[in-house]
């Protein structure tokens, strides 16, 4: 019994402790239960936004707010003094901090003048920068150090729990220092991310419909046709942090209570079996004079010791299971540095230690010991429990929640499955990448950034057992890629509908060398390849995706063809179509998209890119050969070395923790369920041996009595399949957004979890009911 409720009360504490930061602890701002992130939504950028042309006056006239602030993001950065390092640098306006209500563990905030185009150079260093880089030294106050070659001026620490908004990493934070006149007078201006602080007393439907007369005057700006995509959005900072995570920590937390349930259903079952034991000797106890009110504390105090006992060992287990679900984890779930088994997890053990001790103590408890009990000549069977009903309820709970449990799994793992095995139109083994963003300071122009990438190029194409090196500046099927409006493209010869006629979606789009198509064994289906020659060229060449092609080109020919991608761009000719690639994830709805030819001219350059590497020697052997001769173009260059399988595989690591873990529990689950049946079948039969033995003394076959006994967990079986099938259709719907390739209502599924709940449930029933078919009838007879 220890053991079971040890699993249950470790497994739940553990993953309780994960979850914790996300579902239920306040975020590290004051009266965070008011804030809120404010902006409008478009196809153009996946979050809300604010643009610098309407921002200022959305800041200048809103009402349901006590404070309104803005940021720009963050980008890479270099700390360019005596031990350079690469850091995250986020630009923020100087309210900013005031409004989340936070202030420098050492020295000020931005002062008005630092947050000016032209105003003094300032900086907030993070906790973990100033600890690691500056050895927590107190005297970094107004030290000057270099960003990217500029000299700026410590102006203060931030504190240790001080996070961003959005959640992405800052190791410094400066003004974004932007021209506030300038801005206004834009169209449409720098984009920027708007959070606010409700007044009190304000609710997010309230400062919604206090917005809409500024959203209003927003739309004027925009095409008619286009307003329509444009809608305004207000929600908690803590909805913008945990928006992607959210539903699958629920999952995990329902999962595992129902974990728990099982286990307290199952120790309650076995402390109602045990009191059935002890009915006579309570009876003798009641008869001497002791209360029922005393029996009954007796009995639920034992209760409590036992889930106290399993709540001891469950938290040593949660210590090792925590660690493994981290481990497992992936890096998208928020606050894994922040999962620890504090004094808050223990109080919650010893919550859940009382609240199952309280549950299965008083169902024991409720078993009133009767006077037959007390007879010298009262068979066992005379003095069984008159509460076998509530075992077998319980039992038929443990199935039908276990059903639930494999059924959730099983649609999990067969969705991961879809995932893993998925055509993604492009080669993923024997490809190594190597991503560099290079520093602004020592590459400042596009001439030296183009400089060093063909460098590069030609010295990774010299290494053994390369076949091709292309460079790019993102890389599929990540999301990560440039985007455009499929409304303001361009072709020769055609009126453009533009943006009147809406956005018509958007279009990804990529710089690339002639050789990515081959490096990632893309298929051109029409047309031809960019060729080297092509790179000398003045004229700008593209090749279109298959997706794009037949969406620009239905029925025509578009080898030839001359597009405009954006008003800002000059026409580029088409001199091919490339097939389909996952270009959104591994999971979203793949966007029509082009390529454009990377040629040697500087402006087709910029400071980041990918270099693809297709080779017939193992991409993880190519590692050391890459770094050093990346190394001899640049040494103090840092540049991120991956095999594509292993880029691949991490977009899968969301999918692959929710099926593992959702395994793990619903294996857990069915083994405690087939516990427990096996357990009670087992009783049943014992407490009927005497039975059993008249039986077969007066003539019953022993298929007979596997019949009967078996015929009890049958019922059992039927009734939990059927009630958990029933739950199983409901609890699924919930699983919608995290499926792939399957539905939630997959009948495969069901028929499948089913039959093997079904399988391993008949095991543990004929176990006990054919141990009972080999009673000798005249010991049975004797039996008591």
């Amino acid at each position: 019994m220890i053991a079971t409720l040890a699993l249950g009360i470790g497994a739940t504490t553990a993953v309780f402790s994960v979850v914790d930061p996300i579902l239920f602890r306040s975020l590290p701002f004051v009266h965070a239960e008011r804030l809120v992130s404010v902006g409008l939504t478009a196809p153009i950028i996946p979050e809300e936004f604010m643009l610098g042309g309407s921002y200022y006056a959305w800041r200048d006239n809103q009402k349901p707010f006590a404070a309104f602030t803005s940021e720009t993001g963050a980008s890479t950065c270099d700390l360019t003094e005596r031990n350079p390092a690469r850091l995250s640098c986020a630009s923020v306006e100087a309210s900013f901090l005031p409004t989340l209500g936070i202030s420098p563990l050492l020295g000020r905030n931005f002062l008005p003048e630092e947050d000016r185009p032209k105003g003094p150079k300032a900086a907030l260093i993070s906790y973990g920068l100033w600890k690691s880089h500056y050895g927590s030294d107190p005297d970094i106050l107004n030290r000057l150090i270099e960003i990217d070659g500029i000299s700026t001026r410590v102006v203060g620490v931030l504190p240790r729990d001080f996070e961003m908004p959005a959640l992405e990493a800052a190791d410094i934070v400066v003004p974004q220092a932007l021209d506030e006149a300038e801005q206004r007078k834009a169209d449409p201006g720098r984009v920027m991310y708007a959070f606010a602080r409700l007044k009190p007393g304000s609710n997010i439907a309230q400062a919604s419909a206090q917005l809409d007369p500024l959203l209003q005057y927003s739309l004027r700006l925009v095409p008619p046709a286009f307003r329509k995509e444009v809608h305004l959005r207000v929600r908690s900072l803590r909805d913008r942090q945990m928006q992607n995570v959210r539903l699958t920590a629920w999952v995990m937390l329902g999962a595992v209570f129902a974990v728990l349930l099982i286990a307290c259903a199952n120790v309650a079952s076995l402390m109602m079996a045990r009191g059935a034991a002890r009915e006579r000797e309570l009876a003798v106890r009641s008869a001497l004079g002791a209360s029922r009110g005393r029996l009954s504390r007796q009995t639920l105090i034992e209760a409590l010791l036992l889930s106290l006992f399993g709540a001891g060992a469950g938290w040593l287990l949660a210590e090792l299971l925590q660690h493994i679900f981290i481990a497992l984890a992936p890096a998208a779930i928020p606050f894994l540095d922040k999962a620890h088994l504090d004094l808050r997890i223990a109080l919650f053990t010893v919550v859940l230690a009382l609240f199952c001790g309280g549950l299965f103590g008083l169902l024991a408890a409720l078993q009133r010991p009767r006077t037959i009990a007390l007879l010298a000549h009262a068979s066992a069977s005379s003095v069984q429990a008159r509460n076998a009903w509530l075992r077998r309820s319980m039992v038929v709970t443990q199935i039908a929640i276990s059903l639930v449990l494999l059924s959730v799994s099983t649609l999990l793992v067969r969705s991961f499955w879809n995932l893993q095995s998925q055509n993604l139109g492009m080669r993923t083994r024997s490809v190594l990448t190597a991503t560099i963003s290079l520093g602004h300071q020592r590459y400042e122009t596009t001439q030296k950034q183009m400089q060093f990438f063909t460098q590069s190029e030609a010295a990774l194409r010299r290494l053994p057992g390369i076949s091709d090196v292309a460079i790019s500046d993102s890389l599929p099927p990540s999301g990560s890629h440039r985007e455009s409006i499929f409304n303001v493209m361009a072709v020769s010869g055609r009126p453009a509908s533009g943006i009147s006629a809406g956005t018509g979606g958007m279009v990804a789009w990529r710089w690339v060398t002639p050789d990515y198509f081959r490096a990632l064994d893309i298929p051109i289906v029409e047309g031809r390849n960019f060729t080297a020659e092509d790179r000398t060229a003045t004229e700008h060449f593209l090749i279109l995706g298959k997706l794009l092609a037949d969406r620009l080109f239905p029925g025509e020919n578009p080898i030839g063809q001359r597009i405009r991608p954006s008003p800002d761009d000059p026409f580029y000719t088409v001199v091919g179509v490339a097939a389909n690639v996952r270009n959104a994830g591994i999971t979203g709805s793949d966007e029509p998209e082009y390529y454009r030819l990377r040629r040697n001219f500087p402006e087709d350059w910029g400071p980041s890119s990918v270099l693809i590497l297709e080779s017939s020697i193992a991409p993880k052997a190519l590692v050391p050969w890459v770094r050093a001769e990346i190394a001899r173009v640049d040494p103090i260059v840092p540049v991120q070395i991956e095999a594509l399988t292993d880029r691949v595989s991490k977009l899968a690591e969301g999918p692959r923790f929710e099926a593992a873990l959702l395994g793990f529990f619903a294996l857990t689950g069915l083994a405690m369920a087939v516990i427990g049946l096996y357990g009670l079948t087992a009783y049943m039969a014992r407490r009927r041996t005497q039975e059993i033995g008249v039986r077969m003394a007066l003539g019953a076959a022993r298929s007979d009595i596997l019949r009967l006994i078996a015929w009890e967990g049958i019922r059992l079986i039927v009734s939990g399949g059927l009630l958990g099938l029933a739950a199983a259709v409901g609890v699924t719907q919930v699983l919608r957004n995290l499926l792939f390739g399957i539905g939630p209502h997959d009948s495969a599924t069901f028929i499948g979890v089913a039959m093997l709940l079904a399988i391993v449930a008949l095991a543990a029933t004929l176990l006990p009911a054919r141990a009972a078919t080999r009673v000798d009838p005249v010991v049975a007879l004797r039996y008591e």
